[in-house]
């Protein structure tokens, strides 16, 4: 017994070793200005150490290990692809690097395609600003070009649901990633598959509920909304809004869509100030809005004094969460959603079933991050900086 111990404290040891050594990054070339890599997300997966044939002994348990992963360190899993070669395309709300991320997912997977003999050409594309219209006209003008199959992210689903059961009836493969799916319209658009933010008003009820805990459920606070029309944005201005009703300390003096920009979140949040000499604090429901929101705060000289919750993982965001002004962000994973979309639409472009033959939705929700762990995320993410 006392040479088993020993045995299985030396694995233990061995297997702590070799994973606090497994990191990793990937680069890739991109046409927007900023490339970021996705959070890193830490799992637990208990495996059973067994040799030979199983045995069940009166008294023996099997050992299990705990592994911690790094969302860089994916893998493909074992689905042999029926083609030598694909061409997949993307077509997402609007450039952001919140979308980076996602691409450098999509660019690993690619790339160990490759490394396995197949190769992959994608098209990564989206407007400048979320446009719906926009979004239309290059999905069928996709349609012609060959691809095996077309990925959407929905900038609305009103005007983009129609255009995507159109072109299924008509035979493309279609299916969504991101922060919107096809929602209340998937028996009608006979998309095979969404890989993303799935239930972004849950996401959105933790990050209030977050908020309002840190605002100890009381106070005057404002809200920066995002953009009109998007799903995941409405889907946690809905959640927000549902959970500050609960207490009734709390009062909502405004909220303003900042359309996803930089300026806009700065100004507004400048607006909120004026206007409220006793702001508590404010909610954000993107990538860009805390930045903005963050900014202005400390221009006016209240960092730290005023509560800001918001999202993802861009390294200003983490900075000021690292300094305090930011309390706290929910983070996708977005690297590891990127690399199960490509790894899905294989299998989407080779007629597999979604729901039969793989999960028809893989979930990604948000994780909350908070001060104390800000310099953890810096250094994973952007070790250059």
């Amino acid at each position: 017994m006392r040479k088993l111990w020993s045995m299985l404290l030396a694995t233990v040891i061995a297997c702590s070793l070799v994973l606090s050594g497994c990191s990793g990054s990937t680069e890739v070339e991109q046409t927007e200005e900023s490339t970021v890599a996705e959070t890193v997300e830490e799992t637990t997966q208990n495996d059973e150490a067994k040799e030979g044939e199983t045995e069940e002994t009166e008294g023996d348990e099997a050992g299990t290990s705990e592994e911690v992963k790094s969302t860089f360190d994916r893998t493909l899993d074992d689905y042999v692809p029926q083609k030598d070669s694909y061409k997949i395309y993307f077509n997402y709300k609007n450039i952001h690097v919140w979308y980076d991320a996602i691409e450098l997912g999509v660019q690993k997977a690619v790339d160990e395609y490759a490394e396995r003999g197949v190769q992959i050409e994608y098209e990564w594309i989206a407007p400048a600003d979320p446009d719906a219209a926009d979004q239309v006209n290059r999905i069928e003008e996709a349609v012609g070009r060959g691809f095996d199959v077309i990925c959407v992210e929905p900038a609305n689903l009103d005007l983009v649901a129609p255009t995507i059961t159109n072109i299924v009836a008509d035979g493309t493969k279609v299916m969504c990633f991101g922060a919107s799916d096809l929602t209340g319209y998937e028996e009608s658009s006979g998309r095979a598959a969404f890989v993303g933010q799935s239930d972004p008003y849950q996401d959105g009820v933790l990050m209030a509920e977050t908020f309002c805990e840190a605002i100890d459920y009381k106070g005057k606070v404002a809200n920066l909304g995002g953009t009109i029309g998007a799903p995941a944005h409405e889907a946690i201005n809905q959640a927000f809004y549902d959970v500050i009703e609960k207490y009734p300390d709390i009062e909502l003096v405004d909220t303003q869509y900042d359309n996803d920009e930089l300026d806009k979140a700065i100004q507004y949040t400048e607006n909120f100030l004026q206007k409220n000499n006793d702001l508590t604090g404010i909610f954000c429901n993107n990538m860009t809005n805390p930045i903005g929101a963050a900014q202005a705060v400390t221009a006016a000289g209240k960092a730290g004094e005023i509560v800001i919750v918001g999202a993802d993982h861009d390294i200003q965001a983490l900075e000021y969460l690292r300094d305090g002004t930011i309390y706290a962000l929910g983070i996708v994973d977005g690297f590891g959603m990127g690399f199960d979309t490509l790894m899905t639409a294989i299998k989407v472009a080779d007629g597999y079933e979604a729901g039969k033959d793989f999960p028809e939705v893989q979930p990604y929700p948000v994780g909350m991050v908070f001060q104390d762990q800000a310099e953890e995320y810096i250094s994973a993410l952007y070790p250059e900086m």
